[in-house]
């Protein structure tokens, strides 16, 4: 593929936003795991912005979701009503650019700076799990009370899993070559074992699936202040939440190598996370059932049919090597509903 001019995208995109505003400068300040792309730029006579560019999938689902996201933040009740970082706007419109030239096509969206916090303890104590159980459930509780006024999504988790099923029936998918019938089998599963926990009952709302630390900052107090980062937004089951944070309450803490093993939803710490969040806004126990595939589902899309686009080589390599392997064939031995159904008494 054709190297990205970045700047020069990014300096288009701009003029057709405020040409009147001098770019001075722009700094990539991309995670290094990530092929996903966040610089900042700075003017000679204004404040500085973040942009986000993107090249991969659909420039349709792109515009998409990050119009939920704007109308999203614009809706949410005190105390989120700035949790998350705005769009610019222009024209009364979320402004998005769309860039073509012969060999590349690329879409950009600008966001003022936010404000951030305090990051929360790469290992979480006792307090800090009970507390952000609390915070977690106020905040569904939020996005639910406002799902309703949200422009619809078109992309569910079953269009997700037919699109992989399809690219792998037509030979145009995997570097790990022999997997196509395995990874098949468990989207049949995850359909199945969905239809059988009624997940097309459940209030779907705007969830961001993956929150690790420093995707968001808390208050002194750990309440939720902000939040920036929306690659893997999506409208679904508040279930979807629950994998990263399950990751964030670990034993083992905030980890710079890291992998998506299942274990951590049997922990103990995220065990007594789900008690603090039931507390709040219960759960059902069909709810806790499609926590195995919520996991499934992400192990399935994130890491098998994007990875390549979300990780930089080294990592897709990695993460879906581990995910043939050992995730999905022990998915099932490794995850005990009933551990969870007891411990929230349902």
């Amino acid at each position: 593929m054709k190297e990205i001019n970045f700047l020069r995208i990014i300096s288009k995109a701009w003029n057709a936003y405020d040409a009147s505003r001098v770019i001075k400068s722009v700094t990539d300040v991309s995670a290094k795991v990530s092929t996903n792309h966040v610089f900042k730029v700075d003017f000679t006579n204004r404040g500085p912005v973040y942009v986000k560019l993107s090249y991969y999938g659909k420039f349709e689902h792109f515009k998409e979701d990050h119009i939920i996201i704007s109308n999203l933040g614009n809706n949410l009740e005190d105390p989120y009503q700035n949790f998350m970082a705005k769009s610019l706007v222009k024209n009364n419109e979320v402004f998005m650019y769309k860039y073509k030239d012969d060999c590349q096509n690329a879409w950009v969206i600008f966001y003022n700076p936010v404000q951030i916090k305090k990051k929360m303890p790469r290992r979480l104590d006792e307090k800090h799990i009970i507390k952000l159980g609390v915070e977690m459930a106020q905040f569904h509780k939020a996005c639910d009370n406002v799902r309703c006024t949200l422009p619809s999504s078109s992309k569910t988790l079953l269009t997700d899993v037919e699109t992989l099923e399809k690219l792998i029936r037509a030979g145009k998918t995997f570097q790990h070559q022999g997997n196509e019938n395995m990874v098949l089998e468990q989207c049949q599963q995850f359909r199945e074992n969905s239809h059988a926990c009624n997940y097309a009952t459940f209030s779907h709302l705007p969830v961001f699936v993956d929150w690790n630390i420093g995707n968001f900052s808390v208050t002194s107090d750990g309440r939720f202040f902000s939040r920036w980062d929306y690659d893997w937004f999506r409208v679904a089951s508040r279930v979807m939440d629950f994998y990263f944070m399950s990751r964030v309450v670990s034993d083992i803490g905030d980890r710079t190598e890291f992998s998506y093993w299942a274990e951590p939803m049997m922990e103990d710490r995220f065990i007594q996370f789900l008690k603090s969040y039931h507390s709040i806004y219960p759960l059902s126990s069909d709810e806790v059932v499609f926590m195995k595939e919520s996991y499934r589902f992400f192990i399935l899309n994130y890491v098998i049919k994007d990875g390549r686009h979300f990780f930089n080589e080294v990592y897709a390599n990695k993460l879906q090597k581990e995910a043939f392997e050992t995730h999905l064939p022990n998915l099932d031995k490794c995850f005990t509903v009933d551990k969870i159904l007891n411990a929230l008494k349902l």
